[in-house]
């Protein structure tokens, strides 16, 4: 796959847009956003009023039985009646906090907590798992505990903060700001923006947090292009809902180019080989050498039923192989969904979900001698090509039970570092079966099948425990 085929796809894309009759206006769009909130907040709404009620019929109750026990001469000249007091509504758990401003300020506040708990045959599962917020050891792995901060700011923004908790293989506790960002809600001509530090919206999975995935893991192919955290950095987005007869979305990020957030761009890689060269995260020195991530996201409605999402993304930018060494990444992302006109809390449904990522690296030559006491071998400068693909599909066959299973694969062109276990083919089979108690807690049983070229197969079995406190902003579908 090559940037001419990406670029027929995107004009293939519009091109639909173009044929499409025009049955929708983007105002019908944003009603249906605003509706599908409205719908995930009608029981908490429902739950809240029936619990005013009840308290005040409680009180009704308790003003009669005191009438009906005051003496008869007090009936006779009643004294003027009291105010009664001031009904306060009950507090729900899942209840936003109002802070000052007449309603027009408000903060959801949450804390998720996901723990694992399982083993490998793998002797090293730390390199076995790819991503940060994988299980990384035998026996217990604290995941994520993610504290969640979200709600209006004023009428033209909103904000939201994810502060993360977790604790090493080693028992070192890392604490960070994951996102921390603001957003417009009323620009015109159907922009919005978005500025802070924030996940870089390439594909479905490197914007979700961990406690969305439908699997214990993260994706191979994720792991090797975007490091164990994904690709977020501080930075700014522009985004525009086009004016198509369906839901079209361009977006544009501009973000720092290093860190170990920017794994395959200015990545320092904490001092270690990279594809067996040393690597630095240099100065910013021009505008070009900032982080450029261009998407088009899609949306269609075959049925009643069934919706189909598309989506192809890039992203630009300087890496610290040298001092003008580029990496270049590709992707394509699908998810298609059935559910049936008549379901009960969205069971049962069917969804698949694919995405194919190409990634060029320019790496610059190295002579071997960047550490006299252990020398390698001299490496030519060359563009490293790698590729890789995952698809998973899950299926809801009961109120509460999800069972799903997941396919990856990696590879990439063979380069003048062989073997390299940065680059090496790798394949992994993982199924699993999840159970929700209810929208704040699940359990999930996974067994993972890896085959990794030079060093074999491993059978890991994972189990996962969340628990969900508070108010947590609904997630994009």
């Amino acid at each position: 796959m090559n940037f001419k085929t990406l670029v027929a796809l995107s004009s293939a894309l519009v091109l639909v847009a173009a044929l499409v009759p025009a049955q929708e206006t983007n105002q019908v769009e944003q009603l249906k956003k605003q509706l599908q909130q409205l719908q995930e907040n009608f029981e908490r709404v429902q739950r809240e009023q029936r619990q005013q009620i009840e308290a005040l019929q409680k009180q009704i109750e308790a003003l009669q039985q005191t009438q009906a026990r005051a003496p008869t001469a007090a009936l006779a000249a009643p004294p003027p009646a009291a105010t009664p007091p001031e009904l306060k509504q009950p507090w729900s758990p899942s209840q936003p906090l109002t802070l000052a401003g007449g309603g027009k300020n408000y903060l959801n506040l949450s804390f998720d907590a996901l723990f694992a708990a399982g083993s490998s045959s793998a002797e090293d599962v730390e390199k076995l798992q790819l991503g940060g917020h994988d299980p990384n050891q035998r026996g217990f792995t604290v995941q994520n505990l993610e504290l969640t901060l979200n709600g209006a700011v004023d009428p033209y923004l909103r904000g939201q903060v994810n502060l993360i908790y977790q604790i090493d293989s080693a028992g070192e506790s890392i604490f960070e700001v994951e996102e921390a960002f603001l957003e417009t809600t009323s620009l015109p001509a159907n922009l919005q923006l978005k500025a802070g530090q924030f996940f870089t919206e390439f594909g479905r999975l490197n914007p979700q947090h961990p406690h969305t995935w439908s699997f214990v893991d993260q994706p191979l192919v994720n792991g090797r292009f975007f490091g164990p955290d994904g690709l977020r950095n501080p930075g700014a987005r522009v985004s525009w809902l086009l004016p198509t007869p369906f839901y079209a979305e361009l977006f544009l990020a501009v973000q720092d180019s290093h860190g170990e957030t920017a794994h395959s761009f200015r990545n320092d890689n904490e001092g270690e080989l990279l594809f067996g060269r040393p690597t630095t995260q240099g100065r910013l020195k021009a505008f070009g050498d900032l982080l450029f991530t261009p998407r088009l996201a899609t949306s269609f409605d075959l049925s009643d039923t069934q919706t189909l999402l598309l989506g192809t993304s890039a992203a630009l930018g300087p890496n610290g192989s040298g001092a003008r060494t580029d990496t270049q990444i590709y992707g394509l992302d699908w998810f298609w969904k059935w559910k049936p006109a008549r379901q009960h809390g969205g069971f049962p449904f069917v969804s698949w979900q694919i995405e194919a990522l190409l990634r060029r690296y320019d790496a610059a030559a190295y002579d071997g001698l960047l550490d006299p006491g252990n020398p390698t071998l001299p490496l030519p400068a060359e563009r490293l090509t790698d590729y890789g693909v995952y698809s998973q599909v899950s299926y809801g066959f009961r109120k509460g039970w999800v069972a799903a299973l997941r396919g990856d694969w990696v590879s990439g062109d063979r380069g003048a570092l062989s073997p390299d276990p940065d680059r090496d083919p790798r394949w992994r089979v993982a199924p699993n079966l999840t159970w929700y108690p209810s929208e704040f807690s699940k359990v999930r049983l996974q067994y993972n099948y890896d085959d990794r070229e030079n060093l074999g197969t491993d059978h890991s079995v994972w189990v996962q425990f969340e628990f969900l406190l508070g108010a947590h902003g609904a997630h994009k579908f």
